[in-house]
């Protein structure tokens, strides 16, 4: 019999407001983090920590299997003597991750990992700029890597000298599609569940705004929009499916006020599960840009920018009946919550709490 997996929780029906939900802190570790947290979220929006789940080195993101037996990890790691990253697989017991076991990411500085209903893995590796397949099987064993697909090219920016994985995802036609910072591209591929092996799309790949350099995205639940974080240009672009079953970049908005000039480098984007709003965060203004999304055609409208009332936001997440939004902010070491309003989209303060060097943020299923 085997275990479905998912990459992703929908939001839960009958899920009270009033529920207490734990989630998990993945770090970097260069600092006094010793590797995975885990915390609480009150009714209220507050806060609390649990504790160490785990010690980790660079556990920077996160994913879960939808029976939420496991979890895993990238350990967001290598260098140029030929040490690479690793993904590390835990079993959750309680409120403690039991470490299992640990295999390459099939390349340098992984920063993202996600997992789809028949215990795929897939891992983005920054450094190496290339995307390596992995497998939780039933019994709890990771296999792989089991195949690696490396990007070619490079961009405009001077950060975009070379390939830069930045994420990749499992989309709901079933295509993977990768998000690469320095080819400035998106890379579509499919799986070949026979063989184990990534298969490039055709075509492989879709051009995104000159320097824009795309890092995450999030996709609309109509499925035929989707949504890409542009890190250099601080701006989202939107991509829609076509007729044929293809993707076509759309327009681009910015995620800054007018009136900011300073330095800002976008990093997280999330869409509300009713589809109507969308939510970036932004490094250096130090917000999380609100949009509204247009129901005929999905263009973004600015709601506004609400502070993170820190420095640095990373990723951020909605809780699971979606009634808050909270952000990481890895600079100035905490967590803040915000209550969110589902009829206009705004966010309104609701806490905060210390946490070492926080970059992924992970509610429990």
């Amino acid at each position: 019999m085997s275990i479905p997996f998912l990459q992703y929780s929908t939001k839960q029906s009958g899920t009270s407001d009033q529920q207490t939900r734990s989630f998990y802190v993945g770090t970097y570790t260069d600092g006094s983090s010793k590797g995975i947290y885990r915390y609480s979220l009150q009714a209220n929006g507050t806060m609390k920590q649990t504790g160490l789940a785990a010690a980790s080195s660079n556990p920077s993101f996160l994913a879960t299997s939808s029976n939420g037996r496991y979890l895993l990890a990238v350990n967001e790691n290598g260098d140029d003597s030929g040490g690479g990253g690793t993904v590390s697989l835990f079993s959750v017991s309680g409120e403690s991750l039991n470490f299992l076991e640990q295999q390459s990411s099939g390349g340098k500085w992984p920063c993202h990992i996600a997992i789809n209903d028949q215990g795929f893995v897939l891992a983005a590796n920054y450094g190496s700029g290339n995307v390596s397949l992995l497998k939780l099987d039933a019994s709890g064993k990771l296999q792989g890597p089991l195949d690696m697909l490396q990007h070619t090219g490079k961009g405009s920016h001077p950060r975009q000298d070379e390939p830069h994985a930045h994420s990749t995802w499992f989309a709901p036609d079933g295509m993977i599609i990768t998000v690469d910072l320095g080819t400035n591209q998106l890379w579509f591929t499919s799986l070949d569940r026979e063989s184990n092996k990534l298969v490039p799309a055709t075509p492989a790949t879709l051009d995104m705004p000159p320097a824009s350099g795309p890092r995450h995205l999030a996709f609309h639940p109509n499925g035929s929009w989707l949504y890409v974080i542009n890190e250099l240009s601080s701006s989202v672009s939107q991509v829609t499916k076509n007729s044929t079953g293809g993707y076509e970049l759309g327009s681009t908005v910015s995620t800054l006020p007018a009136s900011y000039t300073d330095e800002s480098y976008c990093a997280d984007i999330h869409v509300s599960a009713d589809g109507k709003f969308l939510y970036a965060s932004n490094r250096g203004h130090n917000s999380i840009a609100m949009f509204s999304i247009h129901p005929q055609d999905g263009s973004l409208t600015l709601i506004g920018h609400e502070s993170v009332r820190g420095d640095w936001p990373r990723n951020f997440t909605l809780s699971p009946n979606e009634d808050f939004l909270l952000v990481a902010n890895q600079r100035s070491n905490n967590i803040v919550s915000f209550k969110r309003d589902p009829s206009t989209g705004t966010l309104q303060f609701a806490g905060e709490i210390e946490a070492p060097s926080p970059v992924c943020l992970l509610f429990d299923r």
